[in-house]
């Protein structure tokens, strides 16, 4: 987990915030988070990664409709070349596109 949150706080463009107790990444909105999983790893997941083309085919959004991500259980596993790219482009959606929250109002 230390390994990727130094990774992400390489990029210039990114700020972190705890929420709810797990490490978000942000620019103008939530970009992406670490969240720990059961089996001693971490996933990064991309809270619009319905959005991204994941041509590098690593995301996996596990039958959710709005957030993809990617687990990784030793940082030697890390797909460093094919996350970046997608880092790259959340960024540039999240300038070029503003979020919309897709909840409705009650």
């Amino acid at each position: 987990m230390i390994y990727l949150d130094h990774l992400l706080m390489q990029i210039p463009e990114l700020t972190s915030k705890i929420r709810y107790r797990i490490p978000f990444y942000y620019r103008k909105s939530w970009v992406c988070y670490l969240n720990p999983i059961k089996q001693q790893g971490i996933e990064l997941v991309f809270i619009r990664g319905n959005e991204l083309s994941n041509e590098q085919g690593i995301l996996d959004p596990k039958g959710r409709k709005q957030v993809s991500g990617l687990e990784i259980y030793r940082s030697s596993d890390i797909p460093l070349t094919a996350l970046h790219e997608v880092i790259q482009e959340a960024l540039i959606l999240d300038e070029s596109v503003p979020y919309a929250s897709k909840r409705s109002s009650i």
